[in-house]
């Protein structure tokens, strides 16, 4: 058996409380064996060490809702809501996207995870099997599903596209020791039309695939429903069979109290984007209220078309600041309540066995080196995790046991090849969309 000891940190336990420990990982099964308190009680003891003094160790993050090669989009279309964004911006040049750029893209949003200690996300986008290549690659974990949409497609071309979600899902489930998992992904309640979730979301949970979609992510998506069937968009949802405990949703920005407490009563779990919600002015989530009705919350970037960046630390501090705003209330969505949702809530609703440090869970971990201007003083480690800290801090990056990212030195990817690949490819995606 090989062993990995993470050594001189202090460590944020399941409870949310910091202390001095050390962690044991088991770099064969890829689990964590101890977690020994003190001053670095295991040093010395392992095949391998990772350095973490005076550092803060933490699950690694779990990035709960993105489209990892949307990359090649960031800065490509700014400043506007989602429907012109969408239409205007964003579809026609996925219009010309090839399975090289989406490898590409997601290699580039794999690396920029990775170094700002992000070990598991959930993605829909196209071309997946590139995407599950990338993740394998890469060593980190990932739930994967191909994006599926009927609006605008023949009935043939859409039909078409659902059954190569569920072919996806079905044949890449358990890729790479398990680190690749799948999904069934509709696009969202307003984009896909109701005979094709009657059809399809029964077939993926007979194939023991979990379901994800945007849902009232803004009012354009909200009115419409509401407009054609007086009901609700999740009650709605509920009438197609769609929620229930294999079923976790995006957004949740326009909910109304019968829709939390339909999620609720249903065990469906929501993504909460801030920065996305945020730059195209979709609206407020109540994450407050969510919470507070039993819904499991985690956290997501969205893609970084809409973001612009996958850094899970500028995720919660603004899903921490977002929060108190919506609820008029500075005490709402504090710092534990976000750390719970960017960690163990989100590995929840992915499934995997992550986003705690203790035996017997995945070994992902993220070290945070503390030595920084903006990390001094030292008053409270779990409000400077969320309020203060960035990507950049991370100093290392372990999934699986496997250490991806030593030092900041990324050991899985050519960090600037791949950010090579990924420029030119961006650059040659938008001249064939008439983009550049």
């Amino acid at each position: 058996m090989g062993d990995l000891a993470v050594t001189g940190g202090s460590v944020l336990r399941p409870d949310l409380r910091v202390e001095r420990a050390d962690v044991l990982v088991d770099t064969d099964s890829g689990t964590i064996t101890a977690v020994e308190a003190g001053d670095s009680p295991l040093a010395g003891t392992a095949d391998d060490q990772l350095d973490a003094t005076d550092g803060l160790v933490v699950p690694g993050l779990v990035n709960a809702h993105t489209h990892v090669a949307m990359t090649l989009f960031r800065g490509g279309a700014d400043d506007k809501p989602l429907g012109a964004w969408l239409r205007e911006d964003i579809w026609p040049v996925e219009a010309e996207l090839r399975a090289e750029d989406v490898r590409a893209g997601a290699a580039l949003g794999v690396a920029e995870m990775i170094r700002s200690g992000t070990t598991a996300f959930a993605d829909m986008y196209f071309f997946m099997p590139e995407v599950a290549d990338v993740v394998a690659e890469a060593g980190v974990r990932a739930r994967l599903g191909h994006g599926c949409i009927t609006e605008g497609k023949s009935d043939e071309a859409a039909h078409t596209e659902f059954e190569t979600g569920l072919t996806f899902a079905r044949e890449h489930d358990g890729r790479a020791g398990g680190r690749v998992r799948t999904l069934f992904t509709p696009h969202s309640l307003t984009t896909v039309d109701e005979a094709f979730y009657r059809e399809y979301v029964p077939a993926a949970r007979d194939a023991g695939v979990p379901v994800h979609l945007h849902a009232n992510e803004s009012v354009d998506e909200v009115d419409p429903i509401v407009a054609r069937r007086g009901e609700r968009p999740l009650v709605y949802a509920d009438e197609m069979g769609v929620l229930g405990p294999d079923t976790f949703l995006a957004h949740g920005v326009h909910v109304d109290d019968e829709e939390r407490t339909l999620l609720a009563e249903r065990d469906t779990g929501v993504v909460h984007c801030p920065a996305s919600n945020m730059k195209l002015a979709s609206g407020m989530a109540p994450v407050a209220d969510l919470r507070d009705a039993g819904v499991t919350v985690a956290l997501g970037t969205d893609g970084a078309g809409s973001n612009n960046d996958l850094d899970m630390f500028d995720e919660m501090r603004d899903a921490a600041m977002l929060g108190k705003l919506a609820a008029a209330d500075a005490s709402a969505v504090p710092a534990p309540a976000v750390a719970e949702m960017a960690t163990a809530a989100g590995a929840e609703l992915l499934g995997f066995d992550s986003g705690r440090i203790e035996p017997g869970a995945n070994a992902d971990l993220a070290v945070l080196d503390l030595d920084a201007p903006h990390l001094t003083p030292r008053h409270d480690l779990l409000s400077h995790l969320v309020y203060a800290a960035r990507g950049s801090d991370v100093c290392h990056t372990v999934c699986d046991g496997q250490v991806l990212m030593r030092n900041r030195d990324l050991l899985t990817l050519d960090t600037e090849g791949v950010m090579t690949a990924a420029d030119e490819h961006a650059q040659a995606l938008f001249a064939r969309a008439g983009k550049s």
